[in-house]
């Protein structure tokens, strides 16, 4: 069953180039030149992925992807022309999973979405795993994290992100293996980037993320579980 892509950009030349190439990758592609006809089409068709334009003619695209985030979990890649770090963080404090400057590689936009649905596909976990008596429930075959007994929504990059760290509590992990682990490929830039996503999943894991316990920072190393598997 082909997935399909919520392709919105107000630009036409450019939403046809990549939707063709979207299509082309084995996608079904949804379009839409509008954040009020984008979230329409999102509420009735219920995309896999949303890849998204900020520069919308009728609303802020980070308004259109706030709407999407409290809707649901769907995993949303940026399109933007700023291309400032600044600008790149932003996005990803919105929750987005991907955020992609023009101009882009046609090509490398289809292996980024390809990485994120890859990510968000089924699980490989064997089962239900408990840390730190219970305080952080991982589901892998649910695909749910629960922390204190509460189902938390996490975006497809901060599940593998928890779920890698989880893998082996206390190990620490490197940026660079954050990456390769997460994404399945490398790009300039993107280890930067990755502390905004772990600085999202904190707010939702730890009672206090300015002094977080369960995923630690190891200066000059990288991150860990801070907790343990419970017997």
């Amino acid at each position: 069953m082909r997935s399909t892509v919520l392709l919105v950009e107000d630009e036409r030349k450019l939403r046809d180039l990549v939707r063709s190439y979207l299509e082309r990758a084995g996608f079904e592609v949804l379009s839409a030149a509008s954040g009020a006809e984008a979230i329409s089409l999102a509420s009735s068709a219920d995309p896999d992925l949303i890849v998204l334009d900020l520069g919308l003619p009728d609303v802020a695209g980070e308004s259109v992807a706030r709407e999407f985030l409290v809707a649901g979990a769907t995993p949303i890649l940026i399109l933007s022309g700023k291309c400032a770090e600044a600008d790149r963080i932003a996005g990803l404090e919105l929750g987005a999973d991907d955020y992609v400057t023009k101009p882009f590689s046609l090509r490398e936009l289809v292996l980024r979405v390809q990485a994120i649905l890859r990510r968000r596909g089924p699980a490989n976990g064997c089962g239900v795993n408990r840390f730190g008596a219970g305080m952080l429930v991982i589901d892998e075959p649910g695909r749910q994290a629960l922390v204190r007994g509460t189902i938390v929504d996490l975006t497809p990059t901060e599940w593998g992100i928890l779920t890698a760290l989880a893998a082996a509590p206390g190990r620490v992990y490197s940026r660079r293996e954050m990456i390769n682990r997460v994404r399945a490929y490398e790009f300039d830039g993107y280890e930067r980037t990755i502390d905004t996503h772990v600085k999202n999943l904190r707010r939702k894991v730890e009672q206090n993320p300015r002094k977080p316990t369960t995923i630690q920072t190891v200066h000059g190393g990288g991150y860990r579980l801070g907790i343990t598997r419970d017997a």
